[in-house]
């Protein structure tokens, strides 16, 4: 019975202080953004941007639209197409008509031996830009117009050799899947940003990255990050273990890129589950350990409610993850206040929420249940 009251203080004091140092990185890395903001700019490097397509003729007009709208200047544009059959080259190159050649690059690839179809993409991309940071997105985002010239001002510090930006979802109707999965992409955001500010960031969105050409040859190239269904967390992972480099991530509005929500329950939690068996399962050490850690204890905390009336003294475990939960969801809604679709108690029902998804995945992920690819690249194709 000792040993079960010490368990059940430690873990609530443990979790509940994670989360409170969580809190105190985030406000870390907000003054790494002022700071760096402040800085006097040097001379504009070329900044390549990279994007793996994959049959996107009927999403990517916005994301062209909005790279067309960009003050920056040097910039280049690479487009890797995976083998679309959908008309997406020809409409990109048509959507760009006069513009100079050595701006725009379409490369079309005759194969793509995977096992990540995106990471290999990127990886042709990379070995064709000219510039000395390179910043990635999908076809499927709409970028602000100063999201090139906001994301290369914070790597101005030689010393970032990686910049991780916020993405928001847009919500295509007004329900509470639409609403959750807005608040759950937040969610992820506040955790990669605050464990940025601790200096150890595990995760990031690979459509909003900006990465040094100097820190990615310190690794090896791109091409050395080892297999992941997370391309971007191997990366960001590779990064802050084998280079001298520091990471940190955007929180200002503008960087923020919006993308385009999934359609239904089935695509959204194939979407999760990529994103949480890449942090549970992927060849970074710490990153397993961290996140695992983290999925683990909210799911005890959640498998611990329906137990509580047979063994009420496991309400611990419950309350401490419902109360780092709503430090979590406060801050979510003061960073990201101006695109959350929240209103009245929409706030209170995601928090209660999100444990109890977060659970799920991890059940999912334990039990070994399958994702499947999609967007760029999902499959390999020989033209």
């Amino acid at each position: 019975m000792l040993l079960y009251t010490i368990f059940r203080i430690c873990f609530a004091t443990v979790f509940i202080g994670l989360h409170a140092a969580l809190m105190v990185g985030l406000l870390l890395e907000r003054s790494w953004e002022r700071r760096v903001r402040r800085l006097p700019p040097r001379e504009k490097p070329l900044v390549s941007v990279i994007i793996a397509v994959y049959n996107e003729r009927r999403r990517i007009e916005n994301l062209l639209k909005s790279l067309c709208a960009q003050e920056y200047e040097p910039v280049e544009l690479i487009f890797v197409d995976g083998g679309s059959q959908d008309g997406t080259v020809d409409f990109i190159r048509a959507f760009f008509g006069d513009t100079p050649r050595n701006r725009v690059t379409i490369v079309t690839l005759k194969e793509n031996p995977g096992p990540n179809y995106k990471q290999y993409a990127l990886a042709q991309g990379i070995e064709r830009a000219a510039g000395s940071l390179f910043l990635f997105t999908d076809a499927d985002c709409l970028v602000p117009e100063q999201w090139i010239s906001s994301m290369a001002a914070r790597m101005v510090d030689e010393r970032v050799g990686l910049v991780i930006g916020p993405v928001a979802k847009i919500p295509q109707a007004d329900s509470f899947f639409h609403r959750y999965q807005c608040f759950d992409h937040a969610v992820r955001y506040l955790y990669i940003a605050a464990s940025a500010g601790l200096g150890a960031p595990g995760g990031g969105f690979g459509n909003n990255l900006i990465v040094r050409r100097s820190a990615l040859e310190a690794i090896g190239g791109y091409a050395h990050v080892p297999y992941s269904p997370t391309e971007d967390a191997a990366l960001i992972a590779q990064i802050r273990s084998q280079s001298r480099y520091a990471i940190h991530a955007a929180l200002g509005t503008d960087t923020l890129v919006m993308t385009l929500g999934e359609k239904d329950w089935k695509a959204l939690i194939n979407q999760t589950l990529r994103w949480n068996n890449g942090g549970l399962f992927g060849p970074d050490r710490k990153t397993r350990l961290n996140f695992g850690f983290l999925m683990i204890t909210i799911a005890m905390g959640v498998l611990a409610l329906p137990l509580i009336p047979f063994l009420p003294s496991l309400w611990v475990l419950s309350a401490a993850v419902m109360f780092a939960m709503s430090m979590n969801t406060a801050a979510t809604l003061l960073i990201f206040k101006d695109v959350l679709p929240y209103r009245g108690l929409a706030p209170l029902l995601l928090c209660l929420w999100t444990p109890i998804y977060f659970t799920f995945l991890t059940i999912l992920g334990f039990c070994q249940v399958q994702f499947h690819w999609s967007g760029a690249g999902k499959k390999p194709h020989s033209l």
